[in-house]
């Protein structure tokens, strides 16, 4: 079925709504919704941390084959130092044969770059250490948000057993497991911070961080064109091929490339530095952006493609790459020629001095140190991470928060056969009492920073313009999925009440509570209200919401993510400013759990 949209003008006003019936609600009840909220924490303690959620350590990596049969990874170990045994014998054996000797004769492993450049220069050297400080911050941060949704698919649905990698054990037959509980732990000092659902402190450190590492990158790529150094990474020739493959039969056979790092890399090198530089990092920013709610929203024909689940995955793969080229550069750096090797890099030097050495002693003390301080500086100042992460990715946010997306991109073929539940459930007697009675006593009031407070029950409700669209969920910790909800778009009720020029934000009240206690609530900016995709949904793919996705009454405001489309909704602030509200920060995810009051990314 296709959106429907009524223009403001002719929506109904005030005196057009049915009569309600009696209300139970306070005149003041939005005052008593604040004095409802809990602040958080400004330190984080591991015992209490998100409503004292249990340890649940990850399980060893597996991947799917065929429909339902599970490939531990942690067998890659004795399989692959089997299959390098057998490659050494090998090599060695196809190295005594003749015809062997005369393609490795003619194609030794190094081909001179064309412009005859030699040497590394120091500031490369510089960007050697910048990139391996910050990687080492992204990669541990990147494994921490994995946790958070320990499963890995291709499709745009996160359908239970449909996954193709986890490290996370079969989802339970439980109608209301959650994605939270779904989460894992890993040790202290390999996740960052290292304790289980702290996806919000993980992410601005991984896009924090990010911003950082960026910014390296595009001064590594000036440099390199300005200095013609990029023909070191580049290879120039299809002989490259051959050459590369004669230096790998060399590496397996335990008889070193005669090489020299300071003239020229070798083919394999080569490659491995181009597929790195040109095409492993631009991937991780391609597929990083493709988990943009709003940008997925906005760029229909790249997210049909590019699906988050996609980006996810790929993103997953380029991480699988560092982590695979980091281990093998470093392992040859130190087994061919270690002292000459770290001249080259972090010297600038062709003198077979111990200088390199040295200066990488010494860029190895501070990773280590920043490696060691980052988990415990996290848990005793996360709003320090907080802000200074929103300090680094905040205008990005800001900027893809802009984007207004229209309906069309979904059809009814593409709901997804299964929608994650998550969040505390609601447990209050007062949403007890409205259950039983089908909320037939259930009221949202509107009110704050508005010309006509309203207080509305469901029939009401569903005599307003009725709106209808297909979108995708974009979860915070990783799982996604597309459902169509029908109910009545924000700027048909923001011109029912009509905001005063001050109110500047709408804050948005849960009839549930967070894991910490005190009302879950949510603020977005009040511009958002006027989006095509922003809404208040009162049915799910042609029913009414149920218990565990929000009802009776839930936000869909598609430029964000899932965390902030507050469920089991009662009652709706505009305000001009959220300081006062809560923790001030914005939201109970961003009061007790560190998150975002901007999420667009």
């Amino acid at each position: 079925m296709p959106t429907s949209e009524v223009p403001p003008s002719v929506a109904p006003g005030r005196d057009d709504l049915p009569g309600p019936a009696p209300s139970r609600l306070n005149p003041d009840a939005l005052h008593e919704f604040r004095i409802q909220l809990s602040k958080g924490e400004d330190e984080v303690d591991p015992t209490t941390w998100a409503g004292s959620v249990p340890a649940q350590a990850a399980i060893a990596p597996r991947v799917r084959i065929g429909q339902s049969k599970w490939f531990n990874l942690m067998w890659l170990l004795p399989i692959g130092f089997v299959l390098l045994l057998g490659g050494v014998a090998l090599a060695k054996e196809l190295r005594a044969q003749p015809g062997v000797q005369s393609f490795i004769a003619q194609y030794p492993g190094s081909i001179l770059p064309p412009n005859g450049t030699e040497g590394m220069p120091l500031w490369v050297g510089w960007q050697h250490f910048f990139n391996l400080f910050l990687m080492t911050f992204i990669i541990r941060s990147g494994v921490q948000i994995l946790t958070d949704h320990p499963r890995l698919y291709w499709t745009r649905h996160s359908t239970p057993g449909k996954e193709w990698f986890r490290i996370q054990k079969a989802v339970p037959d439980d109608p209301l497991w959650t994605a939270k509980q779904d989460s894992v732990d890993l040790p202290g000092q390999v996740g960052l911070p290292g304790i289980r659902h702290s996806i919000g402190l993980a992410r601005w450190w991984h896009l924090g961080v990010d911003t950082l590492w960026l910014a390296n990158g595009v001064i590594f790529y000036v440099m390199i064109f300005a200095t013609g150094h990029w023909q070191r990474l580049v290879p120039m020739s299809w002989d490259a091929i051959p050459n590369a493959i004669s230096v790998a039969l060399q590496y397996m056979s335990l008889n070193w490339p005669l090489d020299h790092g300071w003239v020229a890399y070798n083919s394999l090198q080569v490659i491995a530095y181009f597929i790195t530089v040109f095409i492993a990092g631009p991937l991780a920013l391609i597929t990083g952006l493709g988990m943009s709610p709003a940008l997925s929203t906005r760029f229909k024909r790249i997210s049909s493609v590019l699906s988050i689940q996609t980006a996810r995955s790929l993103h997953f793969l380029v991480l699988a790459w560092f982590l695979f080229f980091i281990v093998m550069h470093v392992t040859l750096v130190f087994t061919t020629g270690m002292r000459d090797n770290l001249g080259y890099m972090y010297a600038s030097r062709d003198d077979h001095s111990w200088t390199g050495f040295w200066v990488f002693a010494a860029s190895m003390v501070i990773v280590i140190a920043g490696w060691v301080a980052a988990t415990p500086f996290t848990l005793r100042h996360p709003r320090t991470v907080q802000r200074v992460g929103y300090a680094l990715i905040g205008p990005a946010q800001r900027l893809f928060e802009q984007i207004d997306a229209k309906p069309g991109q979904y059809t009814d073929a593409d709901i997804s056969p299964y929608m994650w539940h998550n969040g505390k459930y609601p447990e209050t007697a007062e949403y007890r009492a409205l259950y039983d009675g089908g909320f037939v006593d259930y009221r949202l009031r509107i009110g704050g920073l508005v010309e006509h407070p309203v207080e509305l029950d469901l029939e009401q409700l569903r005599a307003l313009p009725h709106h209808e669209q297909i979108t995708q969920h974009f979860c915070i910790q990783g799982w996604s999925g597309v459902a169509k909800w029908g109910g009545v778009s924000m700027s048909t009720l923001t011109e029912l009440v009509r905001p005063k020029p001050e109110a500047k934000w709408v804050v948005f009240y849960s009839l549930g509570d967070g894991p910490d206690g005190g009302v879950y609530y949510d603020v977005h900016p009040i511009e958002q209200m006027s989006y095509h995709l922003t809404m208040l949904a009162y049915d799910m793919n042609g029913a009414p919401l149920d218990y565990g996705h929000g009802a009776p009454l839930r936000l869909r405001n598609e430029v964000q993510l899932g965390f902030k489309q507050v469920k089991w909704i009662k009652g709706i602030e505009f305000v001009a400013d959220f300081s006062e509200v809560g923790g001030g920060y914005g939201g109970y995810n961003q009061d007790h759990e560190f998150f975002g009051y901007r999420q667009s990314i």
